[in-house]
C-alpha cells in the first residue's frame, strides 16, 4: 500500500510540474492495433530484447533514435530514411552523422511486423513502442504508447541540423529549442533524464577536458577526479571510436543517477551539466527534485515521452505505411520540397537547401 501510495504522488507531482502543458492526441490511441495487429507489443518486446543480449546499450538508442525523429517535422519516422535522388537522409545531419544507432534493429522489427501484419503498422509508430520498451529493458518506467502515427513521405536533414540540441547548448540554448518543438523546461530536465544509460563519444566533450571555450583550461563545472579519468580514455587526439558511458554509476541501468552525477559535477556533456550548474536556472531545483525521488523522475518521464510523442504526428490520410522504414514506398512522389507538409516551414526550410 505504501509503495502504491508513493506512485500516486508521484503521478500527481509529474502533472503539477508539467503545470497543464501535457498535450494529448486524440487521434492517437494505445489500443490502436488491437484488431488489426494485436501481437504489434511482444514482436517489438521479443526483437529489443533478443538484441540487448548482444548489445545492452541497445535500449538507450532507441530512445535516442526516437527523440531525434519527433525533433525534426515530427514523429514520422523521417530519421529512418536513407539518400535517395530525391532525399537527403537526416542520419548524415551534424548531430546523426555516425552516431544513430539501432537502424538495424528497427528493421528487424519492421520486417518481422510486416510478416504478422502486412502494410499495417507505421515504422513512427514502431520508433514510439521501441523507446518505451528500451525504457523497461534498461529498468525503467512502462506507458501504454499512444498509437496511431503514419509515416512521412520527406526527410528534412536542414531541420534536423537546425533543430535538434547540440551537447554544448547552454540553458537558456535547450528551453529554447524544447520550446521550439512545445515542450517546456520540466520535459527538458526530465527528457535529458535518458542519459542515465548509453554511451558518448569523446568528440561531443573533448573541450571540456582540454580548452573548454578556447580558454586552455578544463571545465570548472567538471569534478576533477572525473575530469582525470576521462582525460585517460579521451586523449586530446581522441577518434570517433573512443567512447563512454554517459553515467559513470550505473552505465546500464536506467535510474535517477543521471540527476545525483549532476549534483556532484560528473555530467559527462555540457549540455547535461549545465542544468545544475547554471546558477538561478530553474532546472537546479527539478535536478534536485528527481535526484531524491525515483518515483518522481520516472512519472515524468512518462508523461514528456507521451508528450513528445504526440508532436506533429501524421494520422489519417496524411503520409503513408512504410513496407520497408528506410524507403517511402514505390507508389510515393517522395520529393523534399514537393510534398504537402502540415506545417509550411517545413517545406519552406527544404526548398531553400
Amino acid at each position: 500500500m505504501g509503495s502504491m501510495s508513493a506512485v500516486a504522488v508521484a503521478v500527481l507531482c509529474a502533472f503539477a510540474m508539467h503545470a497543464g502543458f501535457l498535450v494529448t492526441n486524440a487521434q492517437l490511441s494505445p489500443t490502436f492495433y488491437n484488431e488489426t495487429c494485436p501481437t504489434l507489443s511482444d514482436i517489438v518486446f521479443n526483437v529489443i530484447s533478443n538484441a540487448s543480449l548482444t548489445d545492452p546499450r541497445i535500449g538507450a538508442s532507441l530512445i535516442r533514435l526516437h527523440f531525434h525523429d519527433c525533433f525534426v517535422q515530427g514523429c514520422d519516422g523521417s530519421v529512418l530514411l536513407n539518400n535517395t535522388d530525391t532525399i537527403q537522409s537526416e542520419q548524415d545531419a551534424a548531430p546523426n552523422v555516425n552516431s544513430l544507432r539501432g537502424l538495424d534493429v528497427v528493421n528487424n522489427i519492421k520486417t518481422a511486423v510486416e510478416d504478422s501484419c502486412p502494410e499495417t503498422v507505421s515504422c513512427a509508430d514502431i520508433l514510439a513502442i521501441a523507446a518505451e520498451v528500451g525504457s523497461v529493458l534498461g529498468g525503467g518506467p512502462s506507458w501504454d504508447v499512444p498509437l496511431g502515427r503514419r509515416d512521412s513521405l520527406n526527410a528534412s536533414q536542414a531541420l534536423a541540423n537546425q533543430n535538434l540540441p547540440a551537447p554544448f547548448f547552454t540553458v537558456d540554448q535547450l528551453i529554447s529549442s524544447f520550446a521550439a518543438q512545445g515542450l517546456n523546461t520540466t520535459d527538458l530536465v526530465t527528457l535529458s533524464g535518458a542519459h542515465t544509460f548509453g554511451r558518448a563519444r569523446c568528440s561531443l566533450f573533448l573541450n571540456r577536458l582540454y580548452s573548454f571555450n578556447d580558454t586552455g583550461n578544463p571545465d570548472p563545472t567538471l569534478n576533477t577526479t572525473y575530469l582525470e579519468t576521462l582525460r585517460g580514455i579521451c586523449p586530446e587526439n581522441a577518434t570517433v571510436d573512443n567512447i563512454t558511458n554517459l553515467d559513470l554509476s550505473t552505465p546500464d541501468q536506467f535510474d535517477n543517477k543521471y540527476y545525483s552525477n549532476l549534483q556532484q559535477l560528473n555530467g559527462l556533456l555540457q549540455s547535461d551539466q549545465e542544468l545544475f550548474s547554471t546558477t538561478g536556472a530553474d532546472t537546479v531545483d527539478l535536478v534536485n527534485s528527481f535526484s531524491s525521488d525515483q518515483s518522481v523522475f520516472f512519472a515524468n518521464f512518462v508523461v514528456s515521452m507521451v508528450k513528445m510523442g504526440n508532436i506533429s504526428v501524421l494520422t489519417g490520410t496524411d503520409g503513408e505505411i512504410r513496407t520497408q522504414c528506410n524507403f517511402v514506398n514505390e507508389n510515393s512522389s517522395a520529393t523534399l520540397a514537393g510534398v504537402a507538409s502540415k506545417d509550411p516551414k517545413v517545406n519552406l526550410v527544404a526548398q531553400s537547401k
